[in-house]
């Protein structure tokens, strides 16, 4: 009887949630995802189960294990979920393909509107520019953070 009532269950979540998925982050491809949720700022979980982390761009800590919650992550984290709530995301690889963590690394796209340079331009995130990816990206990181310095936004107002 348990297992039969196991088994219905099952059923109902694949019915109710569609099929269960799940991409190995060296098989995940550039292209167009729905997020399954926020981790933090600049870490989102994928519906297909892969995390990804944004290139270029460091939010204060939220979650990190054994360490406080930083000034201004959990208002990094409510922008993240605002940008990329309800919307589909394309990612774009520029660089290492993932993080020594195992978290796919890429940039995060709504639109036209690039995730990275949204947060950090609102002060919500530092440029990351020492690690391997384009330089163009890296010029458009240092451009908002210098507007985000210049105007005294988020982590720059202290």
């Amino acid at each position: 009887m348990v297992l039969l009532f196991t088994l219905a269950l099952l059923g109902l979540s694949r019915w109710w949630y569609g099929p269960l998925q799940s991409v190995s982050v060296d098989t995940l491809e550039e292209g167009v995802y729905r997020v399954e949720r926020v981790v933090d700022g600049d870490t989102l979980l994928l519906s297909n189960s892969c995390r990804v982390r944004l290139i270029g761009a460091d939010t204060p800590e939220t979650v990190r294990p054994n360490y406080p919650v930083e000034p201004f992550g959990p208002e990094a984290t409510v922008f993240t979920k605002r940008f990329v709530t309800g919307r589909e995301v394309r990612l774009e690889f520029d660089g290492p393909h993932k993080d020594k963590y195992g978290r796919a690394l890429a940039h995060v796209w709504v639109g036209d509107r690039l995730l990275e340079e949204e947060l950090i331009r609102e002060g919500l995130a530092v440029a990351e520019t020492q690690y391997r990816y384009s330089a163009a990206m890296k010029d458009r990181f240092r451009r908002a953070e210098a507007e985000a310095k210049a105007s005294g936004r988020g982590i720059w107002s202290r």
